[in-house]
């Protein structure tokens, strides 16, 4: 028998005990294991020397427990993305960088059962009537399946990890990300209740910034966050959590971004978070930030500050209730003060772009915005690095009324 087959024929067996599952720890699993090859040597069936046993009972201690031959993976805090193309191709991303492992599973049949692990306590599902799913780990860690037929060589899973390393704005200074009085002015803007735009790439950083800035409000505020997969940690007392749910088998059932939105205003929020704006709620979100609601934050998929202001306005036009462009656009300008634009560079570095202020419209109906950071890049250094640096080209319009609301910004942090 090869190794492949006996792993099979051992998870079959562990599985086919009637114990509490939840009650199975890596003592009680060693022992069964160990009394099944004892069995198999005592009848001749198998027999495995030490080393392939051993092996073989950490490697099925990981199936029952963590999550299999990525186990390491999830545990390395360097490694930002792991990407599974089918069973035998897995990919990491260190440093901003992919790499191919020589890590792989059994077979399908082994990747799909860890895929069951990962998604049995979300209450989701993935199967052939729905061969797609979005959902979280309980570190938080993103996850997305799409099987096949829609994969065309076997399962697909793409662990997007958040760093617990990054915990304040610090953390963001020290990595390169932005500069001190970029922090010093988002920090401020977050206690003002500025409302504020996150844009960018997959992956190129906005989930963790908005985590970060959000340590900043204040434990007094009633924060709503609303999101498709649970990513955000926020460490306040005061947290309302709020998540999307599916269609049911026989499609009814589905509750969206949009419809937790609307009901989140109803629920006396100081503070609402959205995880992500992608269709009609885009509407709802900007009659929002001009209904009182301030400090609202959210995240965009956009490459410029330009782009992430027209996404909006075409997701909002998805809502379907005839408003011209410049109604929207007029309602965008008024409400929204800030877009913090993320990249992940050539290098694989990540850096916030620009922060860019929505100053109004003008006589066009077009939204006026004005750069107050960007991170302007010079070239490559001799390693491949990017290299740049961040430049301050000048003050926000809200600026009085941050000094009229008692936060000590100096003018300094505003000039090159």
């Amino acid at each position: 028998m090869e190794i492949g087959e006996i792993k099979r024929e051992i998870r079959k067996e562990v599985t086919s005990f009637k114990s509490d599952r939840e009650k199975m720890d890596e003592a009680y699993l060693r022992s069964l294991m160990e009394s099944i090859f004892e069995n198999w040597k005592r009848y001749k069936r198998t027999i495995v020397d030490e080393k392939t046993q051993e092996k073989i009972i950490r490697e099925i201690i990981d199936d029952f427990l963590h999550y299999g031959p990525i186990s390491e993976f999830l545990s390395d805090v360097s490694i930002t993305e792991i990407m599974i193309n089918g069973p035998y191709r897995i990919y990491i991303e260190k440093e901003g960088r992919k790499y191919l492992t020589e890590v792989k599973f059994d077979d399908e049949a082994h990747l799909r059962y860890i895929i069951e692990r990962m998604i049995a306590p979300t209450r989701r599902r993935v199967d052939e009537s729905f061969p797609y799913a979005d959902f979280s780990l309980p570190d938080g860690s993103r996850v997305n399946v799409i099987i096949p037929p829609l994969s065309v060589y076997g399962p697909v899973v793409t662990i997007r990890k958040l760093s617990h390393l990054i915990k304040n704005v610090d953390d963001l200074i020290q990595m390169g990300t932005i500069d001190r009085r970029m922090g010093e002015f988002l920090v401020t803007c977050i206690r003002a209740k500025i409302n504020i735009l996150f844009s960018g790439a997959t992956g190129s950083g906005k989930t963790t910034t908005v985590e970060v800035l959000s340590t900043y409000i204040d434990e007094e505020e009633r924060i709503v966050t609303i999101e498709d997969a649970l990513e955000l940690t926020l460490h306040q007392e005061h947290v309302v959590r709020l998540l999307t749910r599916l269609p049911n088998i026989e499609g009814r059932g589905e509750i969206s971004i949009r419809d937790l939105f609307i009901n989140s205003l109803r629920m006396r929020p100081t503070r609402i978070i959205l995880g992500e704006i992608r269709g009609s709620e885009a509407m709802d979100y900007i009659q929002a930030l001009n209904s009182g609601h301030r400090g609202c934050l959210a995240v965009l998929h956009a490459s410029t500050p330009e782009d992430s202001i027209m996404r909006l306005e075409t997701m909002a036009l998805y809502a379907g209730l005839n408003l011209p462009s410049w109604a929207i656009r007029k309602q965008i300008a008024s409400g929204l003060n800030l877009v913090v634009q993320h990249e992940q560079l050539l290098d694989g570095s990540r850096k916030i772009t620009y922060i860019t202020e929505v100053v109004g419209i003008d006589e066009n109906n077009n939204v006026i915005l004005k750069d107050l950071f960007r991170y302007n890049i010079e070239g490559r250094k001799d390693d491949g690095k990017i290299k740049g640096k961040f430049v301050a080209l000048g003050l926000p319009s809200f600026y009085g009324m941050l000094k009229k609301k008692g936060f000590d910004l100096k003018e300094d942090i505003f000039k090159e």
